[in-house]
């Protein structure tokens, strides 16, 4: 029988350190994926992620088994890549990819076409104010509900969502202009 999230970590509690390792199993494309998409400089990735599980491990004993454990480790990472922003100051948020409802048979022409969308839509993410980057990422990105994200972000869900909806507007609008712009 395996063992639930709280199981290990009441084990881990108790000293049976091998059994962090389970939830670093469980939950490291996760936070790899939070991070990722949060930080910058993909040779931080890996030492940020570690850095989150880390902190996740020194934090254990403040668990609070009515929330998911995904979504408490979510914010950890979310914290930690925001205090890394903060200091850094960095102003970018890589997207690699967009969904493609193609039939999965591109020409050269629709491949370049997708990219050159996928590489204005993250130009144009990367240039929103942090509080409205955080929430499109943790939303589209990683696929957190609100609710999760009332958690990670510690805000009122009102927020949230009023937020999402302007990042969503802020790009069209951004979206929209460079192709005003392109046209001339």
């Amino acid at each position: 029988m395996e063992l639930t999230d709280y199981d290990l970590i009441q084990k881990c509690l108790a000293g049976q350190h091998e059994y962090f390792e389970e939830l670093v199993t469980r939950y490291k494309k996760l936070i790899f994926s939070v991070v990722y998409n949060m930080i910058n400089d993909k040779d931080e990735v890996s030492d940020v992620s570690q850095e989150v599980f880390i902190r996740i491990y020194k934090a254990l004993d403040r668990y609070d088994p009515k929330y998911k454990f995904s979504t408490w480790a979510v914010r950890i990472a979310t914290n930690l890549c925001l205090d890394i922003y903060r200091k850094k100051k960095v102003n970018s948020t890589p997207i690699e990819e967009i969904e493609d409802f193609s039939d999965g048979v591109d020409t050269p022409e629709e491949s370049y076409l997708r990219k050159e969308r996928a590489e204005r839509l993250r130009r144009a993410i990367q240039e929103l104010p942090e509080k409205y980057r955080t929430p499109i990422i943790l939303f589209h990105q990683n696929g957190l509900s609100y609710e999760e994200m009332t958690r990670v972000l510690d805000q009122p869900m009102t927020i949230i969502k009023n937020r999402l909806y302007r990042a969503r507007l802020m790009l069209r609008e951004a979206l929209m202009q460079e192709r005003k712009e392109e046209a001339l």
